[in-house]
């Protein structure tokens, strides 16, 4: 590579790197001259790249955003993570960018030197969504590209959501997070009409145009919004991500042992083929099931609700090992269950 496009390409990184340098410090850094930095920021600017004068006593250089997408400069580290975020957008259905970040990878990989590319042909990355009885619908990338715009200039966004009646008016929302949770897209926005704070699935917005007025964003409950998000799909109901029912039992098996098949608890070891486990769902008698998975003796140790939800889950599975009784027209097998012995059922999100 000559000399001067290699200084080129040395400069362009360095201003890639960081908002401002001061022209002594790059002449220091690319061991030339001041007046010779001047003219190779001239040769980028002469390139599309826009970089801008930053006043001061040594002067300076700052590359900023142009109208155009001038040529990148890419290290190898970064192609290599590019083209797998590229890769992985391409192959997650449900997202709406699919066949866009197909095109992008097949443009990035056309003009990769050749010793990269073998680097990269040899990285074959699938996302694989697991089995849904109802699989996330497609998002539209117009939609996120309009709903993110609206986050990023804190403007009131006015939209249609599928999920209401038909005649319900636009949603009118102070946008906030575009999010991502089990292969669906979600807007978190605080909605203007029923001052609340409301979770949106993104394949039923249909947003207006133009946005509202500017908003001062509010502060989302805990200020997290991945404690937020958890606890709303959780059903907790609150900013700390906890599930709305939690309990604790010993389980007559080595921690070791639990521990591979908890995905989301706390496994304690107190004895070599005892532990403490404490787990969380969405009701007592879901969470005591969840516990019975595990196949193995065990004791309470609290709160009540959850040794209530054993007993109620016992009831009920007694009954089901009896014959079938009919009542009020419908069947059920044993004796038909008491009303006062159903629990409620879960508020879902």
């Amino acid at each position: 590579m000559p000399k001067t496009s290699a200084r080129l390409l040395a400069l362009l990184s360095l201003l890639q790197t960081r908002r401002d340098w001061s022209g002594t410090v790059l002449a220091d850094r690319l061991d030339i001259s001041l007046r010779t930095v001047r003219r190779d920021v001239d040769r980028l600017r002469e390139l599309g790249y826009p970089i801008a004068a930053v006043k001061g006593p040594d002067g300076g250089y700052r590359l900023g955003a142009g109208t155009e997408l001038p040529p990148l400069l890419f290290d190898d580290e970064q192609a290599v993570a590019l083209t797998i975020a590229l890769q992985i957008a391409a192959t997650t259905p449900g997202n709406g960018l699919a066949e866009p970040a197909e095109r992008a990878l097949n443009t990035i990989r056309q003009v990769m030197p050749s010793r990269l590319r073998h680097r990269v042909d040899a990285v074959r990355v699938t996302a694989v969504e697991p089995p849904a009885t109802r699989p996330a619908a497609p998002v539209d990338g117009d939609v996120l590209l309009t709903v993110s715009a609206a986050v990023h200039a804190r403007e009131i966004l006015r939209f249609d959501y599928a999920a209401g009646a038909a005649d319900e008016p636009p949603r009118r929302v102070e946008p906030h997070h575009v999010i991502t949770w089990d292969g669906r897209w979600y807007l978190i926005a605080w909605d203007l009409d029923r001052d609340d704070w409301r979770t949106f699935r993104a394949d039923r917005i249909t947003p207006h145009t133009p946005n509202g007025p500017r908003f001062t964003p509010r502060v989302l409950p805990g200020g997290d919004v991945a404690a937020f998000v958890t606890g709303t799909f959780r059903g907790s109901g609150d900013s700390s991500g906890n599930w709305p029912c939690q309990g604790t039992v010993i389980l007559n098996l080595p921690a070791a042992t639990v521990a591979l098949y908890t995905r989301d608890g706390v496994v304690e070891e107190i004895g070599p083929y005892r532990c403490r486990l404490t787990l969380g769902s969405w009701s007592w008698p879901s969470l005591a099931a969840a516990i019975a998975r595990y196949d193995a003796d065990f004791e309470v140790v609290g709160p009540d609700e959850l040794a209530g939800a054993f007993e109620h889950l016992a009831r009920r599975f007694t009954r089901t090992t009896a014959g079938p009784v009919a009542r009020s027209g419908r069947w059920y097998r044993g004796s038909a269950p008491d009303v006062a012995d159903m629990p409620e059922a879960p508020r879902t999100p």
